[in-house]
């Protein structure tokens, strides 16, 4: 399709805001609102909880832990070799997807098992998995620390509950895919395809670069994918090619935004979604810096990264890093207190 409209940041930033259910929560079920925003980084099990209520209304935190005991949400190691929550529809495809890139991804980094090595290994867990979920130290007795490192890349596997949730935090606790969730038959081609159209859908719209630095994919690898949905074409003002799927979308850039609270490794704030601002530049190095690579918590204000916010004794704390006006302050006063009634 041909370039339809120049975007400028504020535009993208609404665009971001209103497909990460951020400008307004959303009204739907768990599984729906992850499957619209592509899923949420799981590697704390708060703060997929924060990133979840901060997005859905009436949102409790039994609800979550009860959709991962039903099933119908999967936590599991996905894009980039990190932990998300997906919907239970979205978890075999993105799985597919990125398989055989993690793989090399890793035989490149460790240069140690080879891959013989590791599907002999994978094919010993899953008999052993075959008799119910098992902790990693198990794992790692079963198999050695070194290759248990990476065997879940030869063997799909989730995170099953009670690991991994608000009441027990260390996700570590595993079974085997495809005896916790059924498999689905799709092609890894067809499996890239729904990664990106979720993708788009979640952060659109976006150049190719974006797509690759979330997905974890390279471009060669993405280019059949975006050429079967023949995307819309926007343009960045800086002339960059924008991707974007039919119906996104696009709030006009004057559109008021609701103050927010982020957790720890809120997908919005990395690098493949620079192009929004909604982390400013400038205040990038508070929020990600080498004691403390997980990120910090923060706020939004009018659609960007204002500050930062802690929960201790009870109470949300917040520390500014912009000046406040008074009916800032007052809407993000009332919206911590209610973080904090969650938290409690």
């Amino acid at each position: 399709m041909d370039c339809v409209t120049e975007l400028d940041a504020r535009a993208l930033n609404r665009a971001l805001l209103a497909r990460q259910l951020l400008l307004q929560r959303g009204e739907t079920t768990l599984p729906a609102a992850l499957e619209q925003i592509a899923g949420i980084q799981a590697q704390y099990a708060p703060a997929m909880y924060v990133g979840v209520w901060t997005r859905l209304a009436g949102f409790e935190r039994d609800h979550l832990t009860r959709a991962l005991e039903e099933r119908t949400v999967i936590q599991a190691t996905l894009m980039r070799a990190t932990i998300h929550l997906v919907s239970a529809a979205d978890y075999w495809p993105f799985a597919i997807a990125v398989r055989q890139a993690r793989r090399q991804m890793w035989l490149r980094a460790v240069r140690g098992p080879s891959a013989a090595q590791m599907a002999a290994a994978a094919r010993k867990l899953r008999r052993r998995l075959a008799d119910g979920p098992m902790h990693r130290k198990a794992i790692e007795e079963l198999v050695g620390k070194d290759i248990a490192r990476g065997v879940g890349l030869w063997l799909d596997m989730v995170r099953v509950p009670p690991s991994g949730t608000w009441e027990h935090r260390r996700a570590d606790l595993f079974a085997a895919a495809e005896d916790w969730i059924a498999p689905v038959k799709i092609t890894p081609a067809k499996a890239i395809e729904h990664l990106v159209r979720s993708y788009l859908r979640g952060f659109g719209p976006a150049s190719r670069a974006d797509v690759a630095s979330f997905t974890g994919l390279k471009l060669g690898e993405l280019a059949p994918a975006l050429e079967r949905i023949d995307p819309i074409r926007h343009r960045s003002i800086g002339g960059d090619e924008l991707l974007d799927l039919p119906g996104g979308p696009l709030p006009d850039r004057g559109t008021p935004a609701p103050v927010g609270f982020l957790p720890v490794w809120d997908a919005t704030l990395l690098v493949h979604a620079r192009r929004t601002g909604i982390l400013p530049e400038e205040l990038r190095p508070r929020v990600f810096h080498v004691k403390k690579p997980h990120g910090t918590p923060t706020f939004l204000v009018d659609g960007a990264v204002a500050g930062a916010w802690r929960c201790e004794d009870g109470s949300v704390t917040l520390d500014p890093w912009v000046e406040l006006d008074r009916a800032t302050r007052r809407a993000l006063d009332d919206e911590a207190e209610r973080l904090a009634t969650f938290h409690a």
